[in-house]
């Protein structure tokens, strides 16, 4: 299956051609607004790290290494499409159009963190594993029943491709022809579980095999490769030709949580060897010097700006307003019911609030 499903790759871990099938759409505009939102997710995913360590924000879910997977992906999308991210998929939100205070503002436990800006269709982080397959669908054939021409895109782990949700997800979307993206971030661990523990088949990718519909198998640390191929996928949900299940197989450096240690059940020595070979940023970075698109004291100010910008949205959070006590009970029935408004009064009067 993996001769069928090979990892399909545009640049090698040396920044060189390996298919030079996009090289005109490669241009230097693009590949630097790449390398500017990869290096602005990463740098925005270290300060989440530290806060959590500091105790300024609650338990943080780090991405590093997942870089281009997730912007190479959303890069694909456009306006009026749909974006369905579990709790790790950050980066691909704030390319979709999320603030960084809003981001923040999520791992602070607060609900602004949630909502997306204005007319951005970004689903709240799904928590539960595999159920936003299920609401990505649904939105997809909302949106072709309507007769619009926007799709969805859904992340998902490898873990989550056990979940009954997740076959579901797939058959739905492939009966009714649903215009959507299941993008799988194969990072080889569904938290301690190995890939070959979690499954017998080789790749995630056959398993598009079973619901006759398209299955792709990308290097994930490629960010062209990723882009490039997503959105062939997205001009076929547009064009009704239906769903497609992406595997971009990817490696993420760090833990599943804060609260967890990949140390445990993951030899740590292959992270650090990854840093030098597979990065993505250090593969996009070691392309542009071999085209000649790199230049220092751009990269150097472009550090710096982009360390100003996290800076920036972490002060924003820090001076949101105190939230209200209301909000615990005020944010799952359209109505209380009788025991949760009796709760709420009795939380307020506790407070010694009328």
């Amino acid at each position: 299956m993996e001769k069928l499903f090979p990892k399909l790759q545009i640049i090698d871990e040396n920044g060189e051609w390996n298919d030079e099938t996009y090289r005109g759409e490669i241009t230097e505009e693009l590949t630097k607004e790449l390398y500017t939102k990869m290096l602005r997710s990463r740098l925005f995913d270290r300060k989440g790290v530290n806060l959590q360590r500091q105790g300024r924000i609650g338990t943080y879910v780090p991405f590093e290494g997942q870089e281009a997977s997730q912007i190479g992906s959303a890069m694909a999308m456009g306006e009026g499409d749909w974006m369905f991210p579990t709790y790790r998929d950050h980066a691909a939100t704030m390319t979709f159009g999320h603030s960084l205070k809003t981001l923040f503002l999520y791992w602070k436990g607060r609900q602004e963190g949630c909502i997306p800006p204005e007319g951005k269709n970004i689903f709240p982080p799904a928590v539960p594993i595999a159920s936003q397959l299920l609401h990505a669908t649904g939105a997809a054939w909302a949106e072709k029943l309507k007769g619009t021409d926007r799709a969805s895109i859904v992340y998902f782990g490898d873990g989550a491709t056990s979940e009954g949700d997740f076959h579901e997800g797939l058959n739905f979307a492939s009966v009714f022809n649903a215009p959507v993206i299941f993008f799988n971030q194969n990072n080889g661990f569904a938290i301690s579980v190995p890939i070959e523990k979690q499954m017998k088949s080789k790749t995630i990718a056959q398993k598009a095999v079973a619901y006759e519909m398209e299955g792709v198998r990308l290097d994930g640390n490629d960010v062209f490769a990723v882009y490039f191929h997503t959105r062939t996928a997205v001009e076929r949900a547009r064009k009704g030709e239906g769903p497609t299940l992406i595997e971009a197989v990817t490696w993420r450096y760090g833990a599943h949580t804060t609260a967890d240690d990949p140390s445990k059940y993951r030899n740590q020595e292959e992270s650090t060897s990854r840093r030098e070979t597979t990065d993505p940023i250090l593969r996009l970075e070691r392309f542009m010097k071999n085209e000649n698109m790199w230049d220092e004291k751009w990269a150097l100010d472009l550090q710096e700006s982009l360390t100003s910008e996290i800076e920036a949205a972490v002060k924003e959070m820090e001076e949101a307003p105190a939230p209200h006590y209301n909000d615990v009970f005020d944010h799952v029935f359209a109505e209380n019911p009788w025991p949760i408004e009796s709760q709420k009064k009795a939380y307020a009067h506790s407070r010694g609030d009328r």
